[in-house]
Order: structure tokens, then sequence, then C-alpha cells
């Protein structure tokens, strides 16, 4: 498949789950995006247009540990896990950001549940 038309089919799935996936201050946004190199995950309050807490493979502890692959993702997804506690958020939406669940986005999704996040 061309690249164009992955793209183009990643958008679609986004547009998709953003006509549902509304986060609130109560219950914030998990927005988790893959680069070819990085992961990033924001926690946002879409009433206030707010970013509450974040996480990044790139990071200052990570001593560039985390790459974009699925133990990368695990570690980022405790890491974010932590932050959010950090802010107070307990319960969140997730939003994968079109991506399909599996592979990285399931091993994010299941390292911040098992540091404490519901879903």
């Amino acid at each position: 498949m061309r690249l164009e038309k992955k793209l183009k089919l990643r958008r679609e799935r986004h547009l998709r789950l953003r006509k549902k996936v509304h986060g609130t201050n109560e219950r914030p946004r998990m927005a988790v995006r893959f680069t070819g190199k990085n992961i990033y995950v924001q926690f946002i309050d879409d009433e206030k247009g707010m970013t509450l807490a974040s996480a990044t493979s790139l990071s200052k502890g990570n001593d560039g540990k985390n790459a974009a692959n699925t133990a990368g993702a695990q570690r980022v997804g405790k890491a974010a896990a932590e932050a959010a506690k950090g802010k107070g958020i307990e319960k969140v939406v997730f939003d994968r950001s079109g991506a399909k669940y599996h592979g990285k986005v399931k091993a994010l999704a299941d390292a911040a549940r098992e540091a404490g996040l519901q879903f």
C-alpha cells in the first residue's frame, strides 16, 4: 500500500474517532501519537483546550532507551500514568489518534492500566 493511502486512512480513522472521544477536566483525553522514532502522550482537557500533563520518549530520564517500539511504548505508558497521577488524574478517555489498536498502541495502553489509570 502506498504511503499516501496509509496516511489518508489513518487520518480518516482519526477524524472518525474524534467525533466520539472528548476529554473533560474530570476525565481528560489521553492522546497518543507515534512517529518513526518517538512516542508522545498528552492528557488534554478539551473543554478548556489545555494540556494537563504529558509524557514522551524524549524525556530527560530515559537515556535514549525509549524508542518507538513495544518496549519503549511500555516504558512511556508507565511514565505517562505516573505523570497523570501526579496531576491527580485517575480516569481518562483513550485517543489512539487513528492508529490501529495492536502492537505499540496496545502495549502503551496496557502499561498505563497496570500503573493505575482507568480507561
